[in-house]
């Protein structure tokens, strides 16, 4: 059997949606997963800058910079409303602070960091860190503020910390749309029918996990930065939801606003 490389996050959300496949639950006929790898987000980011992996997880904002080699499955991907990057702080501050301010993103090709740069162009100082820094990061005083995702989400509340902006509402608000986090990318030497293939086993691997979560709880929890059962739920029930088992028409479409935001601002080259 011929191998294939995969790569995810080790956010329940992936972890969850890639459980039947890796485990051998949901099969891709003629073809084996390599050991998967599970990496920070970014590191992903940075990996499909370089082509490394057939199957990989990767933000929007890197898919941007990566069409010559990926395609989009329109399985896995992380797409949704209320769901997007918060910008946090230990105290209160307003956009005419931003310029004189240290604030962490999760990564320099993270969707975070793209929607913080459209949102805001007045930082000065930006530190990169892995998202699951960046808390105590701000907490310590390394940093003054800092965009978290995955997880942070439901625990920076009961740190102490404040919401300065929802960065996902603010996106929909101007663009109308939901706002596309990460998404499975394939790459493009495949060939369409294997691709096809690909973007199947990962939707019947979605649909397994639904069915089946009590098999799914320990290898999402062997991986979960956040080990509460509360969390982890709701993590995957926020995360993981009709887009990610197709992206349709809706979710499409809001990647290719995003795309298109991308090539006005000059994060992503001009299609020629």
């Amino acid at each position: 059997m011929k191998a294939l490389s995969i790569g995810f996050s080790p956010c329940p959300n992936d972890t969850y949606i890639f459980c039947g496949l890796v485990k051998g639950y949901i099969s891709l006929p003629g073809w084996n997963l390599q050991p998967e790898i599970v990496e920070d987000v970014e590191t992903l980011n940075e990996w499909a800058m370089k082509a490394r992996l057939d199957i990989t997880k990767l933000s929007f904002h890197a898919f941007g910079l990566v069409l010559a080699d990926y395609v989009l499955l329109k399985s896995g991907a992380a797409l949704g409303r209320g769901c997007g990057p918060l910008l946090v702080a230990g105290r209160k501050i307003v956009p005419d602070d931003f310029a004189k301010m240290s604030v962490a993103v999760p990564g320099r090709f993270t969707t975070a960091a793209m929607l913080l740069k459209l949102y805001g162009l007045s930082w000065k100082n930006i530190v990169m860190m892995r998202f699951d820094e960046i808390m105590p990061a701000i907490e310590s005083g390394k940093v003054d503020c800092g965009v978290i995702i995955h997880e942070s989400r439901f625990t920076y509340k009961a740190r102490g910390l404040r919401l300065i902006v929802d960065l996902g509402s603010w996106w929909e608000e101007e663009s109308g749309y939901p706002i596309p986090l990460g998404g499975i990318a394939v790459r493009r030497t495949l060939g369409s029918e294997l691709i096809g293939k690909i973007d199947r086993a990962i939707h019947a691997s979605i649909l397994w996990a639904r069915k089946n979560p009590q098999l799914c709880q320990p290898y999402v929890k062997e991986h979960a930065q956040e080990m509460t059962d509360t969390v982890i739920n709701d993590h995957i029930g926020l995360y993981v939801n009709s887009f990610s088992e197709n992206l349709g028409e809706e979710g499409l479409a809001a990647v290719a606003f995003f795309m298109e935001k991308g090539r006005q601002a000059g994060i992503f080259p001009r299609i020629s």
